[in-house]
């Protein structure tokens, strides 16, 4: 029997078989997955990961796709999809949310409600799940400024709260980067009383911003490096001559030297290449390891 219709048995959700990575990822790239899955709530969750893991089927929990990279020759796995882990609500300014609702949506409706502390967010296209694994952050702000607690899935099945302390909270990075096996299913957020205008004026200034100096017209992932202490990643990929380069269908951004856009047909592999050959020569002649912000998924 195939994968896909042995999790049709366990009857944990919606199942899509040859899913198409280039349709789920913003960078527009990566091969078919063998199917993605798309559990209903965790008790499904967890049968769902109990089948997989038993039967060393390898998987991958996917957000908005927004900072992955697949291979054009596909993923031999299963794609877990928590869609419908999107609910919300919004007591006063405490935010509870599902781990599959858009960040950038979540941000727009809170800033609206005159909540402040998610401005940063706007703009950002992941999903609340995948903001906490990667600690998501822009304008000097991250999740783990306004983050007070998450509800998790633990390796052993259990279900706990764990709190902003335990989460390891650093630039770009978490507690569930460094354990993939914890799954977060929920968040809850503390925000401030501000003023609706003021901050959805900030936002709007912030875009059109954006607008310019980023080239949001191509399928990218964002910044490809973090900034390393006291300079800036796309200072250095500029100086060394990459803007407007690339290989295939990657290129370096001629607007912004920390984005690599997909200016048309580009391959996941050529992404990575673009990508470790501007790493190893930023090494080469500055001797800064540039840390890359992007997952590549073998």
């Amino acid at each position: 029997m195939s994968i896909p219709s042995e999790i049709r048995k366990l009857n944990v959700g919606k199942v899509i078989d040859n899913y198409m990575l280039k349709d789920h990822t913003t960078y527009k790239v990566g091969g078919k997955a063998i199917c993605a899955a798309v559990p209903n709530d965790e008790n499904d969750l967890i049968t769902l990961l109990s089948y997989l893991r038993e039967n060393n089927i390898k998987y991958k929990i996917l957000g908005n796709g927004s900072n992955v990279i697949f291979n054009d020759s596909g993923y031999n796995g299963v794609i877990v999809k928590l869609d419908n882990f999107n609910n919300l609500k919004i007591l006063n300014n405490k935010v509870i949310v599902g781990a599959g609702y858009p960040l950038n949506k979540l941000a727009i409706r809170v800033s609206r409600l005159g909540l402040t502390g998610l401005e940063f967010a706007a703009g950002i296209p992941g999903t609340i799940g995948g903001a906490v694994y990667m600690n998501a952050g822009a304008y000097k702000s991250d999740i783990g400024y306004v983050l007070t607690s998450i509800k998790v899935l633990t390796p052993d099945y259990k279900i706990k709260t764990m709190y902003n302390k335990d989460l390891d909270f650093h630039y770009r990075t978490s507690f569930l980067q460094k354990n993939k096996d914890y799954i977060c299913l929920e968040a809850t957020i503390h925000l401030m009383k501000g003023n609706s205008e003021e901050i959805m004026e900030l936002i709007n200034e912030r875009k059109m911003r954006r607008l310019e100096t980023q080239p949001l017209e191509y399928p990218s992932a964002g910044s490809v490096f973090r900034n390393p202490e006291g300079d800036f990643a796309g200072r250095l990929v500029e100086e060394l001559g990459y803007k407007g380069k690339g290989i295939g269908g990657a290129k370096v951004s001629d607007k912004h030297a920390n984005f690599i856009i997909n200016s048309g047909n580009a391959t996941g592999e050529e992404i990575k290449k673009l990508i470790n050959e501007i790493k190893d020569k930023v090494k080469k002649k500055y001797n800064i390891d540039l840390k890359v912000e992007q997952e590549f998924v073998e």
